[in-house]
């Protein structure tokens, strides 16, 4: 019987750091990284269909969000002024990702490989669907920053502001609604967000 390696390999996103530029407060690693922006794509979702009639399976937008990431495994954390610097570097590290992408999935059966093939490498999903999963990767970076400012590092302050203004240039409806509705929490402490322990 033939052993495969595909969810071993997944639970090495643990040890990935993001952010390796910046100086952390606390460091945030892509497991937890994809687990925010799953939780964060299906929400977009729920609010796409839910207050502007979209149809967007938010189960499956959580699921592709779950993996985004998952190719750093192999390539590492490429900062994002690094990684967007060029069109030539954004071109080769999307080469590097695609690759990366294969090399996991051949870590897993051939009756397994289609559906994560789905989630690893979206290309048949539709537009909408990768745009919530976009705009919930720079929500949970936004969220990372105003969790460092909260803490007193001002070295997020900068970033922070311009992932700000990338999200309102995304002009989501949905985004603005959770922005508005779920975003002042992240700078409240847990005593001033009033949850009964």
């Amino acid at each position: 019987m033939e052993n495969y390696h595909f969810f071993a390999i997944m639970s090495r996103m643990k040890y990935i750091s993001r952010w390796s530029l910046m100086n952390n407060t606390r460091l945030e690693n892509i497991s937890e990284h994809s687990l925010t922006v799953a939780m964060l794509a299906h929400a977009l979702a729920v609010i796409n269909n839910k207050r502007f009639g979209g149809t967007v399976n938010p189960e499956h937008a959580a699921a592709i969000a779950l993996f985004h990431d998952c190719t750093e495994i192999i390539t590492g954390d490429l900062p994002t002024p690094i990684k967007y610097s060029s069109k030539t570097l954004r071109k080769a590290y999307k080469d590097i990702e695609y690759e990366a992408a294969h090399q996991l999935l051949s870590a897993l059966p051939d009756y397994m490989r289609e559906e994560y093939e789905k989630l690893l490498l979206p290309i048949g999903t539709d537009a909408c669907t990768l745009r919530l999963v976009k705009a919930a990767d720079k929500l949970s970076a936004l969220i990372k920053c105003i969790e460092e400012e909260r803490l007193g590092n001002a070295e997020f302050t900068k970033a922070g502001a311009g992932i700000l203004q990338s999200l309102k240039e995304m002009a989501l409806p949905e985004l603005d609604v959770f922005m508005e509705d779920f975003l002042p929490s992240y700078r409240l402490s847990l005593d001033e967000q009033n949850i009964a322990l």
